[in-house]
């Protein structure tokens, strides 16, 4: 398990490096491409870009120092600084789409002349670029929140594409403006909407809530039904130290006849096979 733990985060770690090289070079681009078109959609999409390049450096970033071993001062390690980082991503993107949101309703009330040729060009180059980009990370393991989150700024860039591409050619066609500034809108209000899903997933992990399946009720009834010996339990609390890593501590009362050293192992063997905790504190108490 730990073996293949480690080759899913160095797989990650690559994934994440390529993506944000990927992402990088085509941002600044994107960006002279939106200046000299005056696109409000393409100069949004440039700076989602700048964003996501930083979002993926630091996941990858994130990925190594997770690797790095325990020490007197970071007795837990750095596994938790990959979860850091998606909140810090998923705060950069809510502030980002909101900005992008000013920006569009101020120019859909004064509109200014957008060159839409120049973003059909841009937008198409860009969709290929982040198509790629995703295509790398999707083979990363998503049930990772770093993962996930810088996915979720790729999938950003992609919208954001698919939105200058349709503005640019509905300008081309009809010369109506407006479309660029709505288009940034609505792609900003779907990027929000994802945002607070990974927003409320991160700091649920940093809060040390409790994960889910995990409560201190289920745990202990299910102990008490699957484990002999154990009378009771209570005292419970669970949470995740990362997303792969489950933590417990718990109290155990003890039917009178039952062995100690038997009965903690078996509280342990089950606690990692029904609930996936990793590390686990047990106090026993015996009837």
């Amino acid at each position: 398990m730990g073996e293949g733990h480690a080759h899913g985060n160095n797989a990650n770690e690559r994934a994440t490096l390529i993506a944000a090289c990927l992402t990088g070079g085509f941002m600044v681009a994107e960006a002279a491409g939106g200046i000299i078109a005056n696109s409000l959609t393409l100069i949004a999409d440039a700076a989602h870009m700048l964003t996501d390049t930083a979002a993926l450096l630091l996941a990858w970033w994130a990925f190594r120092q997770a690797r790095r071993p325990s020490t007197p001062q970071m007795s837990y390690g750095h596994h938790r600084m990959p979860v850091l980082i998606a909140f810090a991503n998923a705060i950069v993107l809510l502030l980002l789409s909101l900005w992008i949101v000013v920006e569009a309703i101020q120019r859909f009330f004064e509109p200014e002349p957008v060159a839409g040729g120049t973003m059909l060009v841009i937008a198409s180059l860009g969709l290929v670029v982040n198509l790629v980009a995703f295509r790398v990370l999707s083979r990363g393991s998503t049930d990772n929140l770093n993962i996930r989150s810088a996915m979720l700024h790729v999938i950003s860039d992609i919208l954001g594409s698919v939105a200058a591409l349709i503005a640019g050619l509905v300008i081309t066609l009809t010369n109506w403006t407006p479309i660029d500034p709505l288009l940034s809108l609505l792609v900003s209000v779907l990027i929000l909407r994802t945002t607070m899903k990974l927003l409320r997933r991160s700091a649920h992990i940093l809060l040390e809530g409790a994960p889910e399946g995990v409560t201190g009720k289920e745990i202990g009834a299910d102990l008490v039904a699957n484990v002999a010996g154990v009378k009771g339990v209570h005292h419970v609390h669970a949470w995740s130290l990362s997303e792969e890593k489950l933590i417990a501590t718990l109290h155990v009362r003890l039917e009178a006849s039952a062995d100690r050293a038997t009965t903690l192992a078996a509280i342990r063997s089950r606690l990692a096979e029904a609930f996936s905790v990793e590390h686990a504190t047990i106090e026993l108490e015996v009837a």
